[in-house]
């Protein structure tokens, strides 16, 4: 491996490892849905597999610590990487519906990855009804972020670029140069100090306006265990997309209109009333990434939705509100939460921090798919469903995917801490459905 070839962990993908505590793995995944015609073939799928990872190298690497004062950690070819450690199959219990697929999904997803070996996996599922199959592809946060992740995902499907073949493993970069490319690391950090004091500035600004607000207390915030339940809810995108324009608004504070209501309908049937909520919204540092630059760029926004008065009125406050937190560097808040959550974990308080935290009630993650519909071994890719593990005390969570004019929003809780899961996605269904199409007396329009 040359010097110019080295991939260190960025400060973010440090975070993801320090802060991997508790009973739930920090990973994410999609569920890829492949259209009529039966089981995946074994024969095909292992070397088409094996065959496109060599486009993601990170795929194929372990993360390896340095020896002192050579920097930070890097990705290394794992020596001895078998894909028959990476991809099984499953036989997905009848029905073979959604439902089914999503168990499945959600014990995949939430079982932790062996250290030892490159930090994902995918299964496929087989038995589904419809003579249809899928994929469950999961990995590691530290892998990928969201944008990442689509990265990967575009390098497994049909079409995409296979490199040539080039000797593997490559050998780990000598110490001597590990060293010299930190120094050169140190001294570029010193170049930059003027940035990043612009961007704590910056960290500061989007933290400000809930800094001193603590999430109303209510059931959503409890300790949670291992488990997790996903359920879906689908939107036409371009429908969403409209509503959005009309209030020069975005399709991702559409979904926090819908999903503010919708908790608030949920909480109201527990004997609760809240009327806003604080919502963690991921914002990631670039619009685009490739197989080759992955790893973490991903900041947060903490944003107050009103969940009562009218639907326009809701909406474009949500609008404003996004809009201001945009104006400055984005996901800057990596800039102080990120040393925060480091020490924390170092002393062995960040568990303890998350399992009491009042700061969110909920995390909501959008990310924008591919526009147009894509193949797996000649077979359409008919849905593509984000999935992930939230640990701490937030009970229930939602990620976003558009992919070829559909919106996913999948619902993930811990169905002991949240065991009315569903009341949540019949709630968010009629919400979605009436901002899609409004009641002028309701819209407030």
């Amino acid at each position: 491996m040359s010097n110019e070839a080295i991939d260190r962990a960025s400060a973010e993908d440090l975070v993801s490892l320090a802060t991997d505590v508790g009973s739930a793995p920090m990973q994410v995944g999609a569920v890829l849905v492949l259209g009529g015609g039966g089981a995946l073939d074994v024969d095909r799928l292992i070397p088409a597999v094996a065959e496109r990872i060599r486009s993601v190298p990170r795929l194929r690497q372990d993360l390896a610590p340095t020896p002192f004062g050579c920097g930070r950690p890097v990705w290394v070819d794992a020596a001895g990487f078998d894909i028959g450690d990476h991809v099984s199959f499953v036989e997905c219990a009848a029905p073979g519906d959604e439902e089914a697929l999503l168990k499945v999904a959600a014990e995949v997803v939430g079982t932790r990855l062996p250290a030892h070996r490159p930090l994902w996996r995918m299964t496929a599922v087989t038995g589904l009804d419809g003579d249809r199959s899928a994929l469950i592809v999961a990995f590691h946060h530290v892998l990928a972020d969201g944008i990442g992740g689509l990265a990967v995902l575009a390098n497994l499907v049909d079409g995409a670029p296979v490199p040539a073949a080039v000797a593997f493993p490559q050998p780990a970069p000598p110490s001597r140069v590990l060293a010299r490319d930190a120094m050169r690391a140190r001294l570029t950090a010193v170049s930059r100090l003027p940035a990043s004091l612009r961007r704590v500035r910056d960290a500061v600004v989007q933290l400000r306006p809930t800094a001193a607000t603590h999430a109303a207390a209510c059931s959503l915030n409890r300790p949670t265990g291992p488990r997790r339940q996903f359920l879906v809810v689908r939107a036409g995108l371009d429908d969403v997309r409209r509503v959005a324009h009309t209030h020069g608004a975005t399709v991702n504070d559409v979904v926090l209109t819908a999903a503010a209501a919708a908790l608030r309908a949920l909480l109201l049937t527990r004997g609760e009333d809240v009327d806003r909520f604080i919502v963690s919204v991921p914002v990631s540092a670039r619009l685009h990434a490739s197989a080759t630059d992955l790893g973490n760029q991903v900041g947060v926004i903490p944003i107050e939705v009103p969940a009562t008065g009218p639907d326009a009125v809701r909406l474009g406050a949500i609008a404003a509100r996004t809009q201001a937190a945009k104006q400055t560097s984005r996901a800057a808040s990596t800039a102080l939460l990120g040393p925060v959550f480091r020490l924390l974990a170092r002393l062995g308080l960040f568990q303890w921090f998350i399992d009491r935290q009042r700061l969110v009630h909920t995390f909501v993650t959008n990310l924008r798919g591919p526009d147009v519909q894509l193949t797996f071994l000649d077979r359409p890719i008919v849905d593509v469903i984000p999935v992930a593990v939230v640990t701490g005390n937030v009970t229930v969570s939602l990620a976003v995917l558009s992919y070829a004019g559909t919106l996913d929003i999948t619902l993930i809780a811990d169905p002991d801490a949240c065991p009315d899961l569903g009341v949540l996605r019949d709630a968010l269904r009629d919400e979605l459905d009436r901002l899609v199409r409004p009641d002028p007396a309701r819209s407030g329009a």
